[in-house]
C-alpha cells in the first residue's frame, strides 16, 4: 500500500500506461484493400486512421485529453503527504508553540501554502478565545477540503463528456459513410463503406480513451483528497489544543498566598451558662 501511495510509483505507472497506448495507436496496422479505387488501398495504422479524422470533435476531445492529462499529473503531485502535511513544516510549528513565539507563527502559517498552516492561521488570528479559535479552524479545515475536491471533480467532467462526443463523432461520420453511399448510387464496395464505418468509429474509441483515464484518476484522487485532509485536520487540531489558553478559575475568597503556612483555625470560646431570669415582684401579689 505504502509503494502505491508513493509518487513516484504513481508517476511510473502513468508513464507505463502512456507509453502502452501509444504504441498500440502506432503499431496496430490495418489493411485495407478496395479493388477499382486505388486511392482507398491502403496499409494504415491505427494512429494514422485517427488522423484522418479531423473534424471539430477530434480537436475537441485532443483539447480535453489534454486538460485532462494535465489535471491528472498535478492531482498526484499537489494531493501528497509531504505536500498537504509536510513533516518539516508541523515540526516547526510545534517549535514556535513550545517556545511561545506566537508572533512568528501567526506570520509562518500566513506564508506557508501546507494545509496545516492555512487550517490554523485563522485560529491563531481568533486569539484569545478559545471557542472562536476552534470555529475558525474547522470553517478553515471544509473550506480547504472543498477546494481540494473540486480541482478534482474536473476529471469527473471531463470523463463523462468523452463517450458522449465520441458518439456524437460516431454519428457523424456514419452520416458522411452513408451519404458517400447514396451518392455513388448504392454502387460503393463493401470495402469502401466499411473503411468509412471504420473511421467513424474512431471518434467513439477516442471518447473512451479520453474517459477510461480521467475516471479512474478522478476515483484515485478522491479517495488521496478525502484521506489526506482528514489527517492534516486532526493533526491540526492536535496542534491547536497546544496552544489552548489556560482555563480560567473563580478565585477562592481568603486564599492562602503562595508558600505560607496554612493556619489551623482557632477554637471557639465557651460560654457560660446564663441564669433564668428573676421574675419581678408585683406590689399586691400573693406569693
Amino acid at each position: 500500500m505504502r509503494s502505491y501511495v508513493n509518487s513516484r510509483g504513481r508517476l511510473a505507472l502513468l508513464v507505463v500506461l502512456i507509453g502502452m497506448t501509444i504504441f498500440i495507436l502506432s503499431g496496430k496496422t490495418y489493411a485495407q484493400t478496395v479493388t477499382g479505387t486505388p486511392d482507398v488501398s491502403h496499409s494504415t495504422s491505427l494512429f494514422s486512421l485517427i488522423m484522418q479524422n479531423t473534424d471539430p470533435v477530434f480537436y475537441t476531445i485532443i483539447g480535453l485529453s489534454i486538460w485532462g492529462m494535465t489535471l491528472i499529473i498535478q492531482g498526484f503531485l499537489v494531493n501528497r503527504p509531504s505536500v498537504i502535511m509536510p513533516p518539516r513544516t508541523i515540526e516547526l510549528i510545534r517549535e514556535m508553540i513550545a517556545q511561545r513565539r506566537f508572533k512568528e507563527l501567526i506570520d509562518f502559517t500566513e506564508t506557508d501554502p501546507s494545509f496545516v498552516s492555512r487550517a490554523l492561521n485563522p485560529a491563531l488570528k481568533r486569539a484569545p478565545s478559545f471557542a472562536s479559535m476552534k470555529e475558525a479552524m474547522e470553517t478553515a479545515v471544509g473550506e480547504q477540503t472543498a477546494d481540494q475536491f473540486r480541482k478534482i471533480e474536473y476529471l469527473n467532467i471531463i470523463g463523462n463528456l468523452g463517450p458522449l462526443l465520441g458518439l456524437l463523432g460516431t454519428v457523424i461520420g456514419m452520416i458522411d459513410a452513408f451519404l458517400a453511399l447514396n451518392a455513388s448510387g448504392g454502387n460503393a464496395s463493401p470495402a469502401t463503406l466499411a473503411f468509412g464505418i471504420s473511421k467513424a468509429l474512431v471518434h467513439t474509441m477516442m471518447g473512451l480513451l479520453l474517459a477510461v483515464p480521467c475516471l479512474a484518476a478522478f476515483g484515485i484522487l478522491r479517495t488521496l483528497v478525502d484521506k489526506y485532509t482528514v489527517r492534516a485536520s486532526l493533526i491540526a487540531e492536535e496542534l491547536l489544543l497546544m496552544i489552548k489558553p489556560a482555563e480560567t478559575r473563580p478565585p477562592v475568597t481568603g486564599a492562602a498566598r503562595p508558600g505560607a503556612v496554612p493556619q489551623p483555625a482557632p477554637a471557639p470560646t465557651p460560654q457560660a451558662p446564663r441564669k433564668p431570669a428573676q421574675p419581678i415582684p408585683v406590689p399586691g401579689a400573693q406569693i
